[in-house]
C-alpha cells in the first residue's frame, strides 16, 4: 500500500490550507445552510467542522494500513487489497469529475470516496455474512461529509463508488474458501481487538445527526 505517499499528500493539503484558509472560508459560507439535523457539542461549529474534515481525511491512510494488516492476518488479502488500492487511487488519480479541485476541500471529496467504498463493501459482507468486513462505523460521518460536499456532487461521487464496487466484487467473490474461512474470524478476540481503536468518528469529534 502507498499510505506513506498518501500521508505526504495530506500534509501538502494542510500546508495549502494554512496558506489560503480555503476550507475554513468554504465551511463558514456553508454553515448557515447546513441541514438542521447536524448538531454540534462545541459552541464554535466552524472549528468543529474544520476538525471533523481534517480527521475524516487523516483517517483514510490509517484505515487502509489497519485493513491491510487485518486482511493479511485473516488470509483474505487477495480479496481486500484491490478494494484498498481503489481507495488509494481515488487520491492519486481522482475521477475525472474531480479535476480542478485542490487543497483539503479536494481531499474531502477523495476521502468521502474512500470511506464510502469501505461502507459499501461492509454492506455487502453484512448481507452475506451477517457481519461487517471492517467493523468501523462511518455512517454518520459519511452523511455529514455528504452534506458538506453538497447533494448534487456527492451523489455523483456515490455513483463512482457504486461503479467501483460493481466491478470489484460479485456473488462469486463470497464463495471463495479464503473468504468463507474469514467468516469464522469476524468474532474472534484478535480481530475485535484490531478494530477497537476505530470509534464512531463523528461522535468522537462532537458532531452528530439528530434524527428524532
Amino acid at each position: 500500500m502507498k499510505t506513506a505517499a498518501l500521508r505526504e499528500q495530506i500534509e501538502r493539503a494542510h500546508a495549502h490550507e494554512e496558506a489560503t484558509g480555503q476550507l475554513r472560508l468554504q465551511l463558514e459560507r456553508q454553515l448557515p445552510a447546513l441541514h438542521p439535523s447536524i448538531t454540534f457539542e462545541s459552541s464554535e461549529p466552524k472549528d468543529a467542522l474544520v476538525a471533523f474534515v481534517s480527521a475524516y481525511i487523516e483517517q483514510v491512510p490509517d484505515l487502509i494500513d489497519a485493513a491491510a494488516t487485518v486482511a493479511r492476518e485473516a488470509g483474505i488479502e487477495s480479496q481486500i487489497k484491490p478494494v484498498l488500492q481503489i481507495a488509494e487511487d481515488y487520491f492519486f488519480t481522482p475521477p475525472h469529475i474531480m479535476h480542478g479541485h485542490e487543497g483539503l476541500d479536494c481531499l474531502l471529496d477523495e476521502a468521502y470516496l474512500a470511506h464510502r467504498l469501505v461502507e459499501e463493501v461492509n454492506d455487502l459482507y453484512i448481507r452475506h455474512f451477517s457481519q461487517p468486513l471492517i467493523p468501523l462505523d462511518t455512517t454518520v460521518a459519511n452523511l455529514i461529509a455528504h452534506q458538506l460536499i453538497g447533494e448534487s456532487f456527492a451523489n455523483q461521487l456515490d455513483e463512482v463508488v457504486h461503479h467501483s464496487v460493481d466491478n470489484l466484487l460479485d456473488e462469486d467473490s463470497f464463495t471463495l474458501e479464503s473468504v468463507q474461512a474469514y467468516k469464522s474470524t469476524l468474532t474472534s478476540p484478535e480481530t475485535g481487538a484490531a478494530w477497537k481503536r476505530w470509534p464512531c468518528l463523528s461522535r468522537q469529534l462532537g458532531i452528530g445527526l439528530d434524527v428524532a
